[in-house]
């Protein structure tokens, strides 16, 4: 099996990834538009940036699994992946730190105004009394909207800094909330109508799309400090650079909607060409997560979860496999573990027109005998069981009405 590797990934994880019964091709230069040309005999697919199309997936005939090494798979066309029978796995958490710590480094440089200072030291301008004006953070409200990995970071360090931090995301309640030793906020809207300082951490989603307008912006308070640096697409950036203009918001980026593909020019946001003297808008080129820390533990979640697929058959952080089933009934089958007794069970159930939704089949010490549990779309007729429990090698059948969950 060969595994591709189509995005740079840490030596360490290469190596790593060497070790393991497959073929290793490292090809760090590829691009969404040729790596189509590169799937061929690919059985395991390693990306970070590089988008992975529904075209890519279609010529990938032997293609069982694709990780994204970073915490989202946006990049990846999960649909047609899973249409085809292949794995999407993420290394969520990994990068959680990295992100934590570019937020209070913005934070800090806005209240006061550090590349600023630096510049005018570089130009050989002494302006004490000018970059002695700031505000101070301790005291002040951190709102976080969204409370996965790099949200709850950034409330545990929010408390060293001395601020108060309150959340919003849909799944936390306010007992959760308590438990986490956060603040609540009942909704987006009331979160940002309490925040001092607003730092964005959600996945972006058709939900979510542009969800930080006009009317949210505007419930932040004068000269409120925002931070994004998740993903350009939630932020209406023609209602930030208006909240910039008109209520002096204070902003850090470290992501945009014109970013370049790669090293070189960047022509900047309407952001940072209305405001070129800074004090108000401050960014970075998409580095959040580019500490020497967090690539390595990505990369070494990546190789774990190569390393689960290939030795064990699992598959760690798996993004498209359902946690549901639409199967009602379990059928369990006590049975020799001799050859063709589990191809019997599954041809009658093939006759009979029973589709079966999960396996697993349990080998007992000594391999003798095996127990399979089957969880089946439809219940089987007292004839199709009775042909199960003819064969010579079927020790006992059992069948077991799931409960409903939904």
């Amino acid at each position: 099996m060969r595994l591709l590797i189509a995005d740079k990934l840490h030596p360490r994880a290469i190596e790593e990834l060497k070790t393991l019964p497959v073929e290793v091709l490292y090809e760090p230069e590829l691009t969404k538009e040729n790596l189509e040309q590169r799937m061929s005999g690919v059985g395991i697919l390693v990306v970070r940036s590089t988008e992975v199309t529904a075209a890519a997936i279609g010529n990938a005939k032997q293609l069982n699994l694709i990780v994204r090494a970073g915490a989202e798979h946006a990049t990846i066309d999960v649909r047609a992946a899973s249409q085809n029978g292949i794995y999407v796995a993420s290394c969520p958490g990994k990068n959680a730190s990295a992100v934590a710590e570019l937020v209070f480094g913005l934070m800090v440089a806005l209240d006061r105004r550090i590349p600023d200072a630096v510049a005018a030291l570089r130009a050989g301008r002494w302006e004490r009394k000018e970059y002695s004006k700031a505000e101070g953070i301790h005291g002040k409200t951190l709102g976080i909207a969204g409370f996965g990995a790099i949200g709850r970071e950034v409330a545990h360090r929010a408390r060293c800094f001395g601020l108060n931090p309150i959340a919003w995301s849909r799944s936390l309640s306010p007992a959760r909330a308590a438990d986490l030793g956060v603040g609540h906020a009942g909704s987006l809207e009331e979160l940002a109508s309490r925040s001092s300082i607003f730092t964005l951490h959600l996945a972006l989603t058709d939900k979510t799309h542009q969800i930080i307008n006009r009317r949210l912006l505007s419930l932040l308070p004068e000269r409120a400090i925002f931070i994004n640096t998740a993903r350009a697409d939630l932020v209406d950036c023609g209602a930030l650079l208006e909240a910039v203009e008109r209520r002096a918001i204070r902003v850090g980026l470290d992501v945009y909607p014109d970013e370049p593909r790669a090293t070189g020019g960047f022509r900047g946001s309407d952001l940072f060409r209305s405001f070129p003297s800074g004090g108000l808008v401050y960014g970075t080129p998409h580095i959040a997560a580019a500490t020497d820390q967090a690539q390595l533990a990505i990369a070494s979640e990546t190789v774990r979860v190569v390393r689960s697929f290939l030795l064990e058959a699992k598959v760690p952080n798996v993004v498209n496999v359902s946690s549901s089933s639409a199967a009602r009934f379990q059928l369990v089958i006590r049975m020799m573990d001799k050859v063709g007794t589990f191809a019997h069970v599954l041809a009658v159930l093939k006759r009979h027109g029973i589709n079966v939704e999960e396996v697993t089949n349990t080998v007992f010490e000594g391999g003798v005998a095996a127990c399979a549990k089957l969880r089946l779309l439809l219940r089987p007729t007292e004839a199709c069981l009775a042909e199960i429990r003819a064969f010579d090698e079927v020790l006992h059948v059992d069948l077991v009405t799931l409960p409903m969950l939904a």
